[in-house]
């Protein structure tokens, strides 16, 4: 094994299961220190053994922080904590998403539902980069990497709340890559995996077959390549066909 994120200090959200998971098992196998974020600190723990079953095959671990990010203010805690361990943050995965009560029209969509897809979406990203900004500063080569769709951009019927919520990150995480474009060595970008069998896309196409999509292991490794302190890509929307990933 490469090791390509070995000594490097990594923080995931929706770490539990999906995506989250498999990037946060995949880091830890190329030596990252992963501090896993999700809610459920059951699935966290097991998350763990697995990372600690990998044995040597995982040059990383897994530091587990069972927090829901819609406590916003405890995102600026966990980031103070973070920089009493460890000084720094060399990477930042913003993957925690929510679909927002499920498909709808707009105009039928629950007023709950819709704060909760936003907060989750779009708010809670927004904390983590006022809150982890300054750490990210710290490393040498700090990368943030979101996870966007494209419902950001299809203006498809029925996926317009978390379609707006996804077009609004897309527009706050490039923002703010072109502040700092000039000013600072992190690297920020958007990554659209496509079609993954996630619980997400299980809760949007309940009769789809799971076995016929993408798996989380499948692009996790696209996530090793944007994170890696070589990459200089900055301000874009990547996609799982793009060439640089393979």
């Amino acid at each position: 094994m490469s090791r390509r994120l070995s000594g490097r200090v990594a923080l995931v959200t929706g770490a539990s299961r999906g995506i989250g998971r498999a990037v946060a098992k995949r880091f830890a196998v190329e030596g990252a220190t992963v501090v896993c974020v999700a809610r459920t600190q059951g699935a966290l723990e097991e998350l763990d053994d697995e990372i600690a079953a990998l044995g040597e095959q995982a040059a990383g671990r897994a530091v587990l922080c069972p927090l829901n990010l819609r406590e916003f203010d405890r995102i600026d805690q966990m980031a103070a904590a973070l920089y009493e361990r460890f000084g720094r943050l060399d990477i930042l995965v913003g993957n925690a998403a929510d679909l927002g009560g499920g498909l709808a029209p707009v105009g039928h969509v629950d007023h709950r539902h819709y704060l909760e897809a936003l907060d989750l979406n779009l708010t809670a990203n927004y904390r983590l980069i006022r809150a982890f900004h300054p750490l990210l500063k710290q490393s040498e080569a700090g990368r943030a990497l979101f996870v966007t769709s494209a419902a950001a951009r299809a203006h498809a019927p029925y996926w317009g709340i978390y379609g707006a919520s996804k077009a609004a990150l897309e527009s706050l995480v490039l923002t703010w890559a072109a502040e700092i474009a000039n000013i600072s060595s992190i690297k920020v970008n958007l990554f659209d995996p496509g079609a993954v069998a996630t619980r997400l896309r299980a809760i949007a196409f309940p009769g789809e077959d799971p076995a016929t999509l993408v798996q989380p292991q499948q692009v996790a490794g696209h996530f090793v390549t944007l994170s890696e302190s070589v990459w200089q890509g900055h301000g874009e929307i990547v996609t799982a066909a793009d060439s640089r990933l393979s």
